[in-house]
This record gives C-alpha cells, structure tokens and sequence, in this order.
C-alpha cells in the first residue's frame, strides 16, 4: 500500500519546485494559451489496464482498444502537477497503449488486443504514438515507459510458469534455444538497437522537449523462495531457479538497457525498480504493488483471456503480472518529481 509519508514528501518537493519554476517565470508569463505540453508514451506499464476508470470511458466511440486508466500514473502525476502548477499549467497527451512494443512508438503502426468491449472484427490499427501525441518543437515532454513486449517478457514468464509445471527450466530454453528462436542475450540486443532507433525517433519529432525514459518495477522478488508455486495470484507454477534468473537476467537486464540507452542520448531515466523492491507480485495481497498473474482488478476487467487461463477458478482478474493502483502511485512520485526537475531546466 502507499504510505502517507512518501506522499507527504513529494508534496513539498512538488511545492518546493513550484514555487521555484514561478520564480524563474516572468510576472504574468502563466495562461490559459502558455502552457506546458507533456507527452505520455508506452506500453501496459504506463497505460494502466485496469487501474481506475478507462480512458475513454467505456461505450464512448473515442476508444481505441489501448486500455488507458485514470488511475495509472499519467493520470496521477497530471493532477498532482494540476494542484501545485510548475510555473505554468501542464497539458498531459496520453497516447500510451497496452502492448506497445518499442516499435509501436516512433516507427510502426499497433493493432490493440483490449479484451474489453472489443468491437466485431477486433480492433483497428492505431497511428504510432509519436504521430498519435502530436509531437513537435512546442513539446516540452515526452516520458517514455516501453521494452517489455519487445523481448516480449510476457511470453518469457508464460513459458516459464508452463514448463515449471512439469519442474522444466526456462532460463535453459532461453539460453541455448531451439534452432530459428533468439536467445535471451540476443533479445536484449536487439532491444537496445530498437530503443535507439526509437528515442532518434522522438527527439527528431520533438526536437526541444526534455526526455524522459521510464523503467520496469520489481516484479518479482530477492528471494524467489517466497514465491508459492501453488499460487496464481503471484506467478505460479514459475521454479524458484527460474524466478531468479527472470529477475536478475532478463528484467534486471532490460532495465540496465534502457538506462544505458537514455544516459547515451543525454536524457533522463527513472528508476523504478528500487523503490519497489519489497512489493513485487509474491507478497502479501495489501504490500505487493504488482498483481500476479491472477489479482484484484476493476469489474469491466475479465478473469479470462484466453482457454488456458480462467481466474474465475480463484476469484481473481487476470491482471498478467502488471502494477496495481499502489505500483502505479510509486512511479507517478518518481515520474513527477523528474518532470518537475526538467521542466525547471527548460
């Protein structure tokens, strides 16, 4: 769960940093037309899925398939910065899209998957996020929180919760794969050429805003042995062997690109992942900031998504290892403060 005292933290900083932004402006620089436009690109992570109300709202023609929440972080950090302004007002454009690969954000065009009120046919193709935001020289902010579809790191822990159901390895499959599959060392790779290609992207669409590039929480926890493989509300029949080599291997090592990446352009990353260490899918149900692959979700959210998996057996969502509402106030902190510092070096 949150505790007040972060909150309370970053409420005077976001004060503190305010106050700071309007001393910087000159008298009566603030307006209904003089505003900060601020971007939000990426994947589920970002988007939210089923934290809040939906974005648009359910039934509304506007929607698009992406999943968007209000009470994913976007939306949390927008009202913060809407109750103590920067100097200026901030105008969120929220383009995020569930299962967004690093692709889907400068380069190629998404076909969404939502599995909530999907029209006849499924969903159409939506323009790439950068297109989509309206990024240009006014853009004063782009946060970016996207890579985990490109591994894809879902399909990694799918196979690995379906081999440990027969105590098989899937760091063994991922390390030395079937002829014609990459390994996991040539994922990563390919993930940091990918990231690359993309942040060039952004910054050729946005030449003058700040970037920021947003990291992955601790899904899974320091000691796997914590982990019940009974349980599909933290990530279930997944071997202890194999919940530590997806932690310190594949997402660890996904976070260590996007970092090295962001620090190469000059940009800014935030670390997510160390703040949440301690409230990863296998703890108990009111300190994990990570659902598992079965959790507590809104009731527009479904308990199926496909025949293999039907949470209805234990009451559940299927929430897919994805943050929670308390997962997604963390990086909002964490998101504003750095929005906040960049806006204050424009």
């Amino acid at each position: 769960m949150r505790h007040p005292a972060p909150r309370l933290r970053a409420g005077v900083l976001a004060v503190g940093l305010a106050l700071a932004a309007s001393a910087l402006l000159p008298a009566g620089s603030a307006g209904a037309a003089d505003q900060y436009e601020w971007a939000a690109l990426g994947d589920s992570y970002t988007a939210g899925g089923f934290v809040g109300e939906p974005l648009p709202a359910l039934g509304d023609p506007a929607r698009d398939g992406c999943d968007r929440t209000s009470d994913a972080y976007p939306g949390v950090v927008q009202r913060e910065l809407e109750e103590f302004p920067p100097g200026k007002l901030v105008r969120l454009t929220n383009v995020s899209c569930g299962n967004a690969s690093i692709p889907h954000i400068a380069s190629s065009k998404q076909t969404p998957i939502s599995p909530v009120q999907p029209p006849e046919g499924g969903w159409p193709a939506v323009d790439t996020q950068v297109k989509r935001a309206g990024l240009n020289e006014d853009t004063d902010v782009v946060t970016i929180g996207v890579g985990g579809n490109s591994l894809p790191f879902g399909d990694i822990l799918t196979k690995c919760l379906t081999l440990g159901v027969v105590n098989k390895s899937c760091r063994d499959h991922y390390t030395n794969p079937p002829e014609g599959e990459e390994s996991i060392t040539e994922r990563l790779a390919r993930v940091q050429d990918e990231y690359i290609e993309m942040l060039v992207g952004v910054h050729q669409a946005a030449p003058n805003a700040k970037v920021i590039t947003v990291g992955y929480p601790a899904v899974l926890p320091d000691d796997a042995g914590t982990c019940n493989r009974l349980a599909l509300t933290e990530v279930g029949m997944t071997t202890h062997a194999d919940v530590d080599w997806l932690r310190d291997d594949v997402l660890k090592q996904l976070n260590s690109t996007i970092q090295r990446v962001t620090d190469f352009f000059g940009d800014r990353y935030v670390d997510i992942y160390s703040s949440s260490v301690g409230h990863d899918a296998c703890q108990p149900a009111d300190e994990k900031w990570v659902e598992g692959v079965c959790g507590n979700a809104a009731d527009y959210w479904p308990s199926k998504i496909n025949a293999a998996l039907d949470c209805a057996i234990v009451n559940k969502r299927a929430t897919l290892v994805h943050p929670n509402a308390a997962g997604h106030a963390n990086t909002a902190n964490h998101v504003e403060r750095a929005i906040r510092i960049a806006l204050l070096e424009r």
